[in-house]
């Protein structure tokens, strides 16, 4: 080879080297160029146990650095320390440089360790330092962990981050949005993803887009398609647009006034459920016995502290304590009634303003006895996995779990309820003396026995609505007293001693006063019921199913 054409080559060769270069550069410009518009720079082989120690830096800046680079970890740790970021929860021990979940308590800081869940212990405030967000970096948390939820295998999170993505449409969002449509296969989710593309495609310049986009927006209930819609009717100038925006937002609004009145209709139901649990076990005593038990509210006081008492002594079974606490309630609840009558009533009876007054002062003598106990303060119940968390059926309209099981609960008991007093001894005789209590004396029956059995059955029930209540709120000495009235209003309603009108009246006057609710106020809806079953006792003194038998006064 001469040396002209080594020469050649060398420069031939030197060519395609600097071509390689030239297109290696390229490549990485443009996978920078992509990484940067997903503002989540790839860190090869980077820990989570080192990307969360760059979250500890002083400034903002090489803190939204971090977050960035945390993103790219592949680690199921990174969704929970997003999150407790975003709500000020994520702090680290100023000697350790532990990072570490916090919640307060009355003895310090309960602390978490953010790598395995461990519990450090209690500290005090000034031995932590928090890690401190800005509101960009609020927005940037709000996004990645809208981000690392999609991928969540549960259908909540995924749905919750979906929601999350719709908040802030952009060319960003719109791309995950597209592949999530393609993958997903959960209906709900998919309706959501539609609307949020759809969303986007108003914006299109295609005026034939921009009308498809509008009247597939008309069948979504999501809170930000009013708003987008409102938007359009306000700023645009085509008539056709308008009046497609005006069509479709008139759809919407009628969609969700039908949903908020079952939504009403369903509320009104729950708290049906409620004062029919509170009222059928008053309905016995005092259709039976005609007593009018001022302390019933205090027994269903009981039975919610049961339920408190059998959580302490069962702390990681909450599931199998509510089971084992119905029984329970009822029998403490039970056995409190029978001695009631036993040591109090009985002697009582033929005497209603005596009874009435002692059952009061019992009712004090049980608020006392639980301050003495338990304490003055509240106590708080908690609620099994299975009753927490709502069936959603759609944006607008969703059931919570625990008021739903508490209805079915309530069918429940009286149906049972309902079993005993019709198919057992102790049923037919309290029909019996309820009835006409001189000839089931003369009969053989032992009044006597049935008033005990019938008072102890009845605040036996008036316990297990206590369990049912301590899902719904606080348990505290003051429990019984705020649905007293309520139990009277719906035995004197329904009927005194009919389990059908209590039904009914518990029912009636549940959706009567949430109906009322949303236009009167909660204390003057009661008040408007209150006066509505006056008016109404007034027409008929023995309600809608009053009791029927020789013994009944006309």
């Amino acid at each position: 080879m001469t040396f002209s054409s080594r020469k050649n080559t060398l420069r031939l060769l030197s060519f395609i080297l600097i071509l390689l270069v030239s297109v290696s550069y390229s490549s990485v410009g443009l996978t920078a160029s992509v990484e940067l518009k997903t503002e989540a720079p790839v860190v090869a082989d980077i820990s989570f146990e080192v990307a969360t120690a760059n979250l500890m830096a002083g400034n903002y800046s090489d803190r939204e650095k971090a977050i960035k680079i945390l993103l790219s970890v592949d680690d199921e740790r990174v969704l929970p320390v997003f999150q407790r970021m975003l709500k000020s929860k994520l702090y680290y021990i100023k000697k350790t440089k532990q990072l570490v979940f916090i919640e307060k308590t009355d003895g310090g800081y309960k602390t978490t360790s953010i790598l395995n869940n461990k519990e450090l212990g209690l500290f005090e405030k000034n031995k932590l330092k928090k890690v401190k967000v800005n509101n960009k970096l609020r927005r940037l948390l709000r996004s990645y962990i809208a981000r690392l939820g999609i991928k969540s295998t549960d259908v909540a999170v995924r749905k919750a981050a979906v929601k999350q993505l719709l908040k802030n449409i952009n060319e960003e969002t719109i791309a995950i949005l597209q592949v999530l449509d393609k993958q997903e296969t959960n209906s709900a989710i998919k309706e959501l993803v539609a609307a949020g593309v759809s969303i986007w495609n108003l914006n299109s310049n295609d005026k034939t887009v921009q009308l498809a986009a509008i009247k597939a927006l008309s069948k979504s209930l999501v809170p930000e398609v009013k708003v987008k819609l409102q938007e359009i009717i306000e700023n645009t100038e085509d008539a056709s647009i308008k009046k497609a925006a005006i069509n479709s937002l008139k759809k919407i609004d009628s969609k969700i006034s039908t949903f908020e009145f079952l939504e009403n209709l369903v509320f009104g139901l729950s708290l049906g459920s409620v004062l029919l649990l509170i009222a059928v076990g008053l309905a016995i005593t005092f259709g039976v016995m005609g007593v009018i038990n001022m302390a019933h509210g205090e027994l269903m006081m009981l039975g919610a502290y049961t339920t408190y008492v059998v959580q302490q002594m069962l702390p990681e079974h909450i599931t199998t304590s509510i089971f084992i606490s119905v029984p329970l309630a009822f029998l403490v609840a039970g056995a409190f009634g029978v001695a009631i009558e036993r040591f109090v009533i009985r002697y009582l009876y033929g005497r209603p303003l005596e009874t009435l007054l002692a059952t009061f002062g019992i009712s004090l003598i049980l608020q006392q006895l639980v301050r003495s106990i338990f304490g003055p303060t509240n106590q708080a119940v908690q609620t099994p996995a299975f009753m927490s968390g709502s069936l959603e059926i759609n944006s607008i309209f969703a059931i919570t779990y625990n008021r739903l099981y508490i209805f079915i609960f309530a069918i429940v008991v009286l149906l049972l309820l309902m079993l005993i007093l019709k198919k057992t001894k102790l049923g037919l005789q309290v029909r019996a003396v309820s009835q006409n209590r001189t000839m089931a004396k003369a009969m053989g029956v032992k009044s006597e026995w049935v008033d005990a059995m019938t008072f102890g059955l009845g605040s036996g029930i008036a316990g297990v609505a206590g369990v049912a209540l301590s899902q719904l709120t606080n348990v505290g000495p003051n429990l019984g007293q705020g649905y007293i009235i309520d139990s009277f209003m719906v035995v004197v309603f329904g009927g005194v001693g009919n389990l059908l009108g209590t039904f009914v009246g518990a029912m009636s006057l549940g959706v009567f006063n949430k109906f009322l609710e949303p236009w009167s106020g909660a204390v003057l809806a009661k008040i408007l019921v209150l006066i509505f079953i006056i008016l109404f006792i007034q027409k008929r003194p023995r309600g809608l199913f009053p009791k029927k038998g020789r013994g009944v006064e006309d």
